[in-house]
């Protein structure tokens, strides 16, 4: 029997043994086209494949991280990825991956790469479950569009925003549609401030409230790149925001009691009382987190200074209370040797350093990224108590995963991704060899240690700014140069004196005799505001960008992963990366046309440092948005104003020249009808069209025609004229639930060609506007 059983053939005994004269051939065909070179393509990937699982074994505890980093992966994936079909896609893909996997290398030849490939495959298709069952669960869809609605509600939560000259609800309550089906959600709904001699501290949590509200869905992008909201809202919870109309009716107060609600508004309200001015909205911004009374100049100028971080409650003010609770705790012990000899010092402080910073996070609102931040204060607790390592990229790893689980939202937000890239860029720099030999001199004096140690200090805040730049010019499209000096004086300042200051006077007013701690906190965060001042006002204190591609923030993301999360030369190819999405961010064009997902805005771009508006508008939020997005540092100013735009009531048009190609943009900014024939005529001479109303199909640019019908697929726009470029909202966006689905047009009978837009009216004819064909750079 065993002669009738075909065996395979041993790749040793057919090729023969090695005598040192080369392998013995043994009847087999090892010419270009035999068996020869198959056998020598699998000992090469089989050579392969060894040093791959002999380097990863090597590794040890620096593996651990990459589970995290693979979970996030798949969240990002989710984000990106359009569709169902892609996501089931990429969860049937990593299954494939993990299924071929399983039943190779019975050995064990290479048991620690397939455990890593086993491992990572999975975390990636968690992450990617995670949050669509998130989304499919608590996702909260929004109202369909704009409405006038009268609202009863429940107050959950209330900011004072003095600066805005606002009070901003958050109300429990249930909204009915114009289908007539209803709602139960949140909507957030901007209130006037009372006037003077008057309070709204009637509108505390809790209140039942009835008022009149124009509500709008939450707003996806406004242009590719832009913050989105409408994501925000859709696992926030709100359906809607808005603002009231008329007067507010309370239909029941507020419960009494010591909700930590009402007791953090109080706190806020009594530091502003204590200290006026920005100083006072910082301080109660650092006690409450309540920050919406800091002057916009202010802020702005913390912003441009690196310094916006400080007045978010987040790691570096949990730290510093869990850490001085902790401290203080240590210390009072170890002064009562009955408690020193029957306690473990070391625990009981860290209990207590934990009491209090979950107090604190409470207390400061429970946001997302102060829970963040709590629990790995938590977790740095827990390893003190046990003994451990407590800043290791092991204990961070675990801390990021536990906030992915329960917000895997947060993944993709710039406070996630910047609090967790500044915390992994110290423990990877004061970790690395050279930092470590930088230290070892313990032979010094005093003196010289202090400033290697000052010298540390700032080099680990210039590594902290170069590794957070790809994240604010992907998210802010602005990045600060001196923020490292800057925060080398800010974090110490308010860590080690305002922040104590600040819990002094509270602790004094007890007794009534906090005015003097009070003033030295105002002179502290006077200095603070000086410096953020001076930083942003340096020439080249901020440096603008365009918008960065998604993948090449993705590159330049895994990259610094790289270079962080291994030791020795094997880190350094994470350089490359990084210096390659570097280079293709430089090179990102600036787009020359930015439009609204509304169509009511135009901006035109590269015609110097300005920015030109199609409208003017009564807030600067739009104008800075639409800025920052073109990456240009001048000013918002009226198209009609630049020689090269003429413009009449209802139209402008514009002529750019890119490349010594000229391009003609045709705005409508009316809203009277147009003669149909001249409106015809003037679409034919212009490249693109741009209307915040439906044209007629009659009109036909050469290149584009984004009216509303358009502008409702594809959001809002961004326009690159030399490279005949068009980027959209919507292929960002994608199916995901918060990003309206396009609604299809329907024609009303008889609208064509003679509907809304048009008229005979000749005063208004485009033909007052000469139109250049012959020279009009055609379709780019």
């Amino acid at each position: 029997m065993a002669g009738l059983v075909a065996t395979p053939p041993d790749p040793q005994t057919a090729l023969g043994r090695d005598n040192g004269a080369g392998p013995q051939i043994t009847g087999l065909d090892m010419g270009p086209n035999g068996l020869g070179r198959h056998w020598a393509k699998a000992a090469r990937l089989s050579s392969m494949l060894a040093h791959a699982n002999a380097w990863i074994e090597q590794r040890g505890t620096e593996r651990g991280p990459w589970l995290s980093v693979a979970f996030a992966a798949g969240i990002c994936a989710w984000v990106v990825l359009p569709g169902p079909w892609q996501w089931l896609a990429l969860m049937a893909g990593m299954g494939g991956i993990l299924l071929l996997v399983l039943p190779r290398d019975r050995d064990g030849r290479f048991a620690h790469l397939r455990l890593a490939v086993l491992s990572l495959g999975l975390m990636v298709m968690a992450g990617c479950a995670t949050i669509w069952i998130k989304s499919a669960f608590l996702g909260t869809p929004p109202i369909p569009r704009p409405m006038l609605v009268v609202l009863d509600g429940t107050v959950v939560d209330r900011q004072v925003q003095a600066a805005q000259g606002r009070l901003r609800l958050i109300l429990q309550t249930r909204v009915t549609l114009l289908s007539g089906e209803t709602r139960d959600g949140q909507v957030r709904i901007n209130v006037p401030l009372a006037p003077a001699g008057q309070n709204d501290s009637a509108l505390a949590d809790g209140a039942r409230v009835r008022l009149r509200a124009r509500l709008m869905p939450p707003a996806p992008p406004m242009v590719p790149g832009s913050f989105d909201f409408a994501r925000s809202a859709w696992f926030s919870g709100l359906m809607a925001t808005g603002s009231s109309v008329g007067a507010i009716t309370l239909l029941a107060p507020a419960p009494p009691g010591t909700r930590l609600d009402a007791v953090r508004q109080r706190l806020a309200d009594h530091i502003r009382t204590q200290l006026g001015g920005s100083p006072g909205a910082i301080a109660a911004a650092f006690a409450s987190g309540d920050r919406g009374s800091i002057a916009t100049a202010d802020e702005d100028a913390m912003r441009d200074a690196g310094l916006t971080h400080l007045l978010s409650i987040s790691g570096l003010h949990v730290s510093a209370v869990v850490g001085a609770v902790y401290l203080i705790t240590a210390r009072l012990l170890a002064l009562v040797p009955f408690l020193a000899l029957r306690l473990r010092v070391p625990l009981a402080a860290a209990a207590m350093g934990a009491l209090a910073g979950i107090g604190y996070t409470l207390l400061t609102g429970a946001e997302v990224p102060t829970i963040r931040s709590c629990l790995g204060a938590l977790l740095v607790l827990l390893a003190l108590a046990l003994g451990r390592d407590p800043l290791s990229l092991r204990m961070l790893a675990v801390a990021a995963f536990i906030v992915m689980l329960f917000w895997p939202e947060a993944v993709v937000g710039p406070s996630f991704q910047m609090s967790f890239g500044s915390v992994i860029a110290i423990i990877a720099f004061d970790s690395s060899a050279p930092v470590r030999r930088f230290l070892g001199h313990a032979h010094e004096g005093w003196a010289m240690r202090l400033v290697r140690h000052l010298a540390l200090v700032l080099a680990t805040g210039l590594v902290i700014e170069l590794a957070l730049i790809p994240m604010a010019l992907f998210h802010f499209h602005r990045a600060g140069i001196y923020g490292a000096a800057a925060n080398v004086v800010a974090i110490p300042l308010t860590t080690f004196v305002s922040m104590p200051l600040i819990a002094l006077a509270l602790l004094l007013d007890l007794a009534g005799w906090g005015a003097p701690a009070w003033w030295a906190v105002g002179k502290s965060l006077d200095a603070l505001l000086g410096l953020a001042h001076l930083t942003a006002s340096q020439p080249g204190a901020v440096t603008l960008l365009p918008g960065m591609p998604g993948w090449v923030f993705g590159l330049m993301v895994g990259g610094l992963l790289w270079l962080a999360l291994w030791t020795g030369r094997v880190r350094l190819w994470g350089l490359v990366p990084v210096g390659v999405g570097a280079v293709l961010t430089i090179l990102q064009p600036t787009p020359d046309v930015l439009v609204t997902g509304d169509g009511h805005h135009v901006a035109l771009a590269g015609e110097g440092p300005n920015l030109l508006m199609l409208r003017a508008t009564r807030s600067d939020y739009t104008p800075s948005m639409l800025l920052e997005n073109a990456g240009l540092e001048g000013e918002a100013r009226p198209l009609d104003t630049w020689p090269g735009a003429q413009c009449n009531e209802d139209f402008c048009r514009a002529v750019l020249t890119r490349q010594g190609r000229r391009y003609t943009v045709l705005m409508s900014r009316g809203r009277d009808q147009v003669d149909w024939q001249t409106l015809t005529t003037a679409c034919a001479a212009a490249d693109i069209v741009i209307a915040d109303r439906t044209l007629p199909t009659s009109c036909h640019p050469r290149w584009l025609k984004a009216d509303r019908r358009l502008l409702r697929q594809t959001g809002g726009l961004a326009i690159y004229l030399a490279q005949g470029k068009l980027a959209t909202v919507a292929e960002t966006e994608g199916q995901h639930g918060w990003f309206p689905a396009p609604e299809a047009w329907r024609q009303r009978p008889g609208a064509e060609p003679r509907s809304g837009v048009l008229s005979n009216r000749p005063e208004k004819a485009m033909t007052q506007v000469t139109l250049d064909r012959g020279r009009s750079g055609g379709k780019p």
